[in-house]
């Protein structure tokens, strides 16, 4: 691997913060479908532009119809749907941005799987705690009708499993509180003035 070009040569996460005057983080958010992660992290995009820090956000309809589109939701899949996205998260806080990822990620597996490859001390796990009835509610893209009609296999919350988070870092009880609480609870977490 004599061809690599060496990484010390490239200019360093500390060069990218300084020069956008912010410190980078990966949030990740999860939860159900419909339990707001999506809804929160354009409300929480919007919050940090408007105090000028650059964001990008990651989510499942952005990754799965490119990067990811080749892959399924067999438990390997899903492991390797995180793994690709845990690495490009890494890239984006080593360029100095704030990451925000939105994705069920449903066992604590594989959200440990995606801490690991970040890295512990830019991982924020924020967990969008909502009731299944009421994602059902929400469900504007009728998948847990398909699911209920045996049409979707292996969905989370149906026929597939979501392990609760045990210690995230943010918990949201959508249910609970607004968005707008929701996007303060995470900036006071941040410690963003």
């Amino acid at each position: 691997m004599n061809n690599i070009f060496p990484t010390d040569k490239l200019l360093q996460r500390a060069d990218k913060e300084k020069l956008l005057g912010q410190k980078s983080i990966a949030i990740w958010f999860t939860g159900l479908s419909g339990s707001g992660k999506t809804t929160i992290a354009l409300a929480l995009e919007k919050e940090l532009y408007s105090r000028g820090l650059l964001t990008q956000i990651l989510d499942g309809d952005n990754i799965r119809t490119g990067i990811n589109s080749n892959l399924g939701f067999s438990d390997a899949d899903r492991m390797e749907n995180i793994r690709r996205i845990a690495e490009v998260s890494k890239l984006f806080v080593q360029a100095g941005i704030i990451t925000i990822c939105c994705f069920v990620s449903p066992t604590a597996e594989i959200r440990n799987a995606a801490k690991k490859i970040i890295g512990a001390d830019d991982f924020i796990e924020v967990f969008v705690n909502t009731p299944l009835e009421i994602c059902e509610k929400r469900d504007v893209k009728g998948l847990y009708a398909k699911a209920r009609k045996g049409e979707i296999k292996d969905f989370t919350g149906i026929d597939a499993p979501f392990e609760h988070p045990a210690n995230p870092e943010i918990e949201l009880r959508t249910h609970e509180l607004t968005v707008i609480e929701s996007v303060k609870k995470i900036i006071e977490k941040l410690n963003i003035a």
